[in-house]
Parts: C-alpha cells; sequence; structure tokens
C-alpha cells in the first residue's frame, strides 16, 4: 500500500577513493549521500556520514565532512526529530553519525552487525557507542507500513536497501548495493535480457534483483552517486513509449 512518504538526499560531504580501488589509473571523487525520509510515523533517517577513523583509513580515504547536524537543518529537521535510523552497512562512512543518535533505534542486518563486531571491518567505537540501540533484522522486513528493509548483499554479505511506497511508485534507497547507477542500469539490463531469451554469454547480475524488480521501482538512488536510476519507460508501456 502507497504512503503519503517523502524523501529528502542530504549531502554528508565526499571522500577520495585512490587508483588502487576505482579498477583505472586515477583517484575518483565520490559523494557521500544520506536520505531522510518523512513518514506519517516519524522520520527515519537512512545512512548518517562519515565518521572519525585512524590515521591510515584517513589518509587513504581523505574525506571531506559536512555535520549531520548542518545537513538536517537544510532539510528542516534536527537530531532529536530522527526516530528510526537504518545503515545499509557499517562501513565508518555509512554509520559516522550513529552515536549522535543514541537511543534511537538502528536497524541492520544481523548479518552485517556480526561481522562488525568481529573487528577489523570499521571504526568500533562507531558500532558499540553508549547508547547503541539495534534492532536486528534477519531478511526482508516491513519495519513501517509502505516500508521495507529488503537484503542487498555484495558490497558486503549483510548490506540492506529500504524500499518505499510511495503515491507515484516505489522508490529504493539502494546505498551501496551498486556503487553508480549505471552499474545498477547493467545488472538491470542483464536480467531483462536473460528473461528475454537472449543467447549467451550474457553478464550475470545480482540475485536480488528478481525481487526488487517484484516492487516496480521507479526511481532508485545511491550513496555514492548523485544520479538517479529511472526506468527507460513507464510500467506496462513498450520500449517505443506506446
Amino acid at each position: 500500500m502507497a504512503n503519503d512518504t517523502a524523501v529528502r538526499r542530504l549531502d554528508l560531504g565526499y571522500l577520495v577513493r585512490p587508483s588502487s580501488e576505482t579498477g583505472g589509473p586515477h583517484p575518483r571523487v565520490e559523494p557521500v549521500l544520506a536520505y531522510l525520509v518523512r513518514h506519517e510515523r516519524g522520520l527515519i533517517l537512512f545512512d548518517t556520514g562519515i565518521g572519525e577513523a585512524d590515521p591510515g583509513t584517513e589518509a587513504h580515504y581523505r574525506p571531506r565532512r559536512r555535520p549531520l547536524q548542518a545537513a538536517l537543518a537544510a532539510a528542516g529537521a534536527s537530531l532529536a526529530d530522527v526516530t528510526l535510523v537504518v545503515n545499509c552497512h557499517l562501513h565508518f562512512d555509512h554509520c559516522g553519525g550513529n552515536p549522535l543518535l543514541a537511543g534511537r533505534p538502528v536497524l541492520v542486518q544481523r548479518a552485517e552487525l556480526a561481522t562488525a563486531r568481529r573487528g577489523g571491518y570499521t571504526v568500533d567505537e562507531l558500532v558499540d557507542f553508549p547508547g547503541a540501540v539495534y534492532e536486528e533484522l534477519t531478511g526482508e522486513t516491513e519495519v513501517w507500513p509502505g516500508v521495507l528493509v529488503l537484503p542487498t548483499p555484495g558490497h558486503t554479505e549483510g548490506h540492506q536497501s529500504l524500499v518505499l511506497r510511495q503515491q507515484d511508485g516505489t522508490v529504493v534507497l539502494a546505498g551501496q548495493a551498486h556503487d553508480f547507477a549505471s552499474d545498477f542500469a547493467a545488472d538491470h539490463l542483464a536480467r531483462q535480457a536473460r528473461l528475454d531469451g537472449v543467447e549467451p554469454p550474457l553478464p550475470g547480475y545480482r540475485s536480488w534483483l528478481d525481487r526488487l524488480a517484484e516492487l516496480d521501482p521507479r526511481r532508485v538512488l545511491f550513496a555514492h552517486d548523485a544520479s538517479v536510476w529511472e526506468p527507460p519507460y513507464a510500467s506496462g508501456a513498450s520500449a517505443q513509449g506506446k
């Protein structure tokens, strides 16, 4: 059932991904984006920005942070207004503001939290901070009417996305399920080609795209890409736009 929800993108700074991680000869500057969801039950914050890391990590990624408080204020909200936190995963550039929201439930996949607590995965102080309250999920969960947490493993085993059923169609906050909208588009088309019976060889695609397709996404938004994926034509229309 669709609900009257609204989504606001929050700019929380950027980091510089070194060439050793870009697959090319040059480093790449990537935004760090969070999303504020206004729902009749309250405000959901999807990701919370870049946390303070050890000197080696700081030098590796050279982050520039925008305070979460300032980003929320620009969206007409404050830390006190946030009802729920959902992290796509617990790397330091996605859960950095969690300690500012002590006492608020943080929704995370059980597998992700277990991995983070084993050490050597993220900044420990961003996981088990004073006042941390976790709601551990195992698989797909409807957390509020029209608000669905969907496991989207790949970047990490416990990665999850947030699916919002809106009046004008489904919006997916995909976090780092794909690094870029173009990567998502490529996987989406690889799946379609397979369904259309195109002869192999064909690229593979992430299996959770089958479930996501059932939810008929109209817009997919990402954590490190300001581009938005939209289907090339409306549901039920032909590729020629008829």
